[in-house]
């Protein structure tokens, strides 16, 4: 249950493009789930056939950006107005609007053949609020990809969707009102009330000694969440998965640097400081983590998970920014 980041180049830390066989990196690996033709038309509507998902076809119906509050209004006057025959949108979660970057893209960050119109390149909201600072909600760019948190009265871009995600839900529960406070769920339209997704495992992680197995995606992770020395680079992050290999740590040889839709999978979204499901089994987590994943809007720059936030981001490859967390397996197909 891992959407595929659809990356199909390898790129070394100068930003040159090179062959992908046994660089570790995203594309020689391919892990998740991918649809051609993913979308279909029908007139004003665009049905993603891999996630479920539909949206209108034009990105921009509201033309101007608005705060939080006000996009989550908007979409209630939608229903209001059985917009395009259908009176069930909302606004997406984290994981419904990060389905549809495209890693292999920019400006935007969207599949070359998609067939959405007015496409802003820059930052859309979410009805995920960010539990590090429940004054603030989630929000992904769509010039680049990145996905962090504004705050709720700040201005953005609102792009509703309706249908069935097939995929995890976030985990968020809880809502809360623009300036932070708790609230009850009933009629807001956030996350914590529509809970869009396919619920978590219970219990979600089975703890197996030196690794530990993710019920919900079907992923193997090291319980050791911090591998390296501390911070390194993104090469020295591919050199330590390879000693990984070497030793069969756990008995397996086939441990890899995670792309960046895995490393997202874990973040449980009504958590924070670290961003995982409560009684998490993982040992030694730390703040941010290398993805195996290259930035196509800079290729001198690799993404990156902010866990404690929940955050999606990028670094420098030649610096030593982030730490090294390793994973196996093949994740669940959709039932």
């Amino acid at each position: 249950m891992i959407i595929a980041t659809y990356q199909d180049k390898c790129y070394d830390s100068s930003g040159n493009e090179i062959p992908c066989f046994n660089t570790g990196q995203d594309d020689e690996f391919k892990i998740g789930l991918m649809i051609k033709p993913r979308f279909k038309v029908e007139r004003a509507l665009v049905h993603d056939l891999l996630t479920g998902l539909v949206w209108p076809k034009r990105a921009d119906l509201f033309e101007f950006p608005m705060t939080w509050d006000e996009a989550l209004k908007a979409v209630k006057k939608l229903n209001e107005k059985n917009f395009l025959g259908y009176s069930d949108w909302r606004l997406p979660n984290r994981r419904e609007l990060r389905s549809l970057v495209y890693y292999q893209a920019k400006n935007p960050v969207l599949p070359p053949d998609h067939p959405f119109e007015g496409v802003f390149h820059g930052w859309y909201w979410t009805s995920t609020t960010a539990a590090i600072n429940p004054r603030y909600a989630w929000n992904v760019h769509f010039g680049g990809g990145r996905m962090f948190y504004s705050h709720k009265e700040d201005e953005r871009m609102v792009w509703p969707v309706r249908g069935i995600f097939k995929f995890p839900s976030t985990g968020q529960v809880s809502c809360y009102d623009s300036k932070g406070n708790k609230i009850s769920c009933k009629n807001t339209g956030q996350d914590g009330e529509i809970k869009s997704g396919i619920s978590f495992s219970n219990p979600r992680f089975k703890d197996m000694g030196e690794i530990v197995f993710d019920n919900l995606t079907g992923l193997f992770w090291t319980k050791k969440a911090d591998l390296g020395p501390g911070l390194v680079t993104w090469d020295e992050a591919f050199e330590i998965i390879k000693e990984l290999n070497r030793k069969k740590f756990g008995g397996f040889s086939d441990w890899r640097l995670p792309n960046i839709n895995e490393l997202e999978s874990l973040v449980d979204a009504e958590y924070h400081s670290p961003a995982l499901p409560f009684n998490h089994p993982f040992e030694d987590v730390k703040e941010f983590y290398w993805s195996s994943t290259t930035s196509f809007y800079d290729p001198l720059w690799a993404w990156a998970l902010y866990l404690h936030k929940g955050a999606v981001g990028i670094g420098l490859k030649k610096g030593p920014h982030f730490y090294v967390w390793a994973v196996r397996g093949k994740p669940k197909e959709i039932s």
